[in-house]
C-alpha cells in the first residue's frame, strides 16, 4: 500500500472508534510505529484536527467527518461474501439488520457495480441443502444478546440444559459471545452457579433484561475466558488420531463435533476437539469403527469402553 492509499485508511479507521493505538495501526498496514508517528503529523499538517491522549491513543475531534466512503468492486464483493454466510450463522433480526446494511452499500455504488454486484448474488449460494449448518432461523437471540453487551445489563434467562433435559432459571452478566462448533454461544457470568458459564443460544428458552449492571472490572475479558478454556473449563479438548486415508469421509461433518485444529503426523492425521460434552464425541466416534485412536483425555477413551460394553451386554 502507497503513502497515500494508507493516509486515507488512517482517517478512516480513526472514524471508526472513539480512540485508535498507533500499535493497531501498525499492526493492521504492518508498518513501524515511527512510521504512523509521521503519517499522523502528515494529517495533522493537512488540516485534519487529531487528538491524542497519552498513553491511549489518537481520536478525531468531536464534529469533523469525512465526506461519504465509496466501495470498491473487491470491497462490495467481500461484503456480499459475508452476507451470504452471515445468513447461516445468526437470527432472522441480525439478517434483516445487515441486509439493510448492505442496501446502503449498493446505494452508493456507480451503476456498473451494481449490476456486478446483481450478477455476482445469484452465482453465489452457501449450503444449499442445510448438510453442514444449523438451521439458525429460529429463536437463539442473539441479537438480544448483542444490543445488551455493551450496556452491562443484567439478564434473567432460562436455560435448557440437554444434559439433564431441564429448565433452569439463571441471573446472568454477560461478558461475550462466541460462535464454535457451529453454533452460538453466550458467556456470562452465573449468579447461580457463582462462575463463569457456556450457555448455548439456541437452548435459551426466555431472555429478559432486568434492572441492575455490573462493571466491566467485574469480569475477565472475553479473550482471556478463552484463552483458558483448556485449563478445567466447561468446555473440553480432546485429541483423536486418524488414518489419512479415512479423513476424508469425516470431513463434512467434523466441524460439528467441535473440530478446531488439525496436525499431520506420519500416516495419521490428529485433530483437536473442543467440546462440551465426551459422551456425544465417543458416541460420534463409535460410528468410525477401528478408525481412530485417543490420545487424550483418559476419560474419553474411558467412556467408548463403557459404551462397547454396553453394546456387547445388549447384543451379544
Amino acid at each position: 500500500m502507497n503513502r497515500i492509499d494508507r493516509l486515507q485508511a488512517i482517517l478512516i479507521q480513526l472514524q471508526s472508534k472513539r480512540v485508535i493505538t498507533a500499535q493497531e495501526m501498525a499492526d493492521r498496514f504492518e508498518v513501524s510505529l515511527r512510521t504512523i508517528y509521521r503519517d499522523i503529523r502528515a494529517l495533522e499538517e493537512g488540516g485534519v484536527p487529531i487528538g491524542a491522549e497519552a498513553g491511549i491513543g489518537y481520536y478525531l475531534s468531536e464534529g469533523y467527518h469525512l465526506p461519504p466512503i465509496m466501495f470498491t468492486r473487491e470491497e462490495a464483493c467481500a461484503l456480499l461474501m459475508a452476507g451470504k454466510i452471515f445468513e447461516k450463522h445468526t437470527d432472522k433480526n441480525l439478517q434483516a439488520y445487515f441486509k439493510d446494511a448492505l442496501f446502503k452499500v449498493k446505494a452508493v455504488l456507480d451503476m456498473g457495480k451494481k449490476e456486478e454486484l446483481e450478477d455476482l448474488e445469484e452465482k453465489i449460494s452457501i449450503d444449499p441443502f442445510g448438510w453442514q449448518y444449523r438451521d439458525h432461523s429460529g429463536n437463539l437471540m442473539v441479537s438480544r444478546i448483542q444490543s445488551i453487551l455493551p450496556s452491562k445489563k443484567l439478564a434473567r434467562i432460562r436455560y435448557h440444559a440437554s444434559y439433564s433435559g431441564e429448565s433452569t432459571e439463571r441471573i446472568v452478566e454477560p461478558i461475550g459471545l462466541c460462535f464454535y462448533s457451529n453454533q452460538w454461544h453466550l458467556i456470562a457470568f452465573c449468579q447461580l452457579r457463582n462462575d463463569y458459564r457456556d450457555f448455548r443460544t439456541d437452548r435459551i428458552e426466555q431472555l429478559d433484561v432486568i434492572p441492575g449492571k455490573f462493571s466491566k472490572t467485574d469480569h475477565i475479558s472475553l479473550q482471556l475466558y478463552l484463552e483458558t478454556l483448556q485449563q478445567g473449563s466447561e468446555v473440553q479438548i480432546a485429541r483423536i488420531r486418524f488414518p489419512k486415508e479415512f479423513v476424508r469421509f469425516i470431513d463434512e461433518v467434523k466441524y460439528q463435533f467441535g473440530w478446531v485444529d488439525q496436525i499431520e503426523i506420519g500416516k495419521e492425521i490428529e485433530m483437536k476437539f473442543a467440546v462440551m460434552s465426551m459422551d456425544l464425541l465417543a458416541r460420534w466416534l463409535l460410528m468410525s469403527g477401528k478408525n481412530f485412536t485417543v490420545m487424550s483425555p483418559d476419560r474419553l477413551e474411558k467412556r467408548i469402553k463403557e459404551l462397547i460394553l454396553e453394546l456387547q451386554q445388549e447384543h451379544f
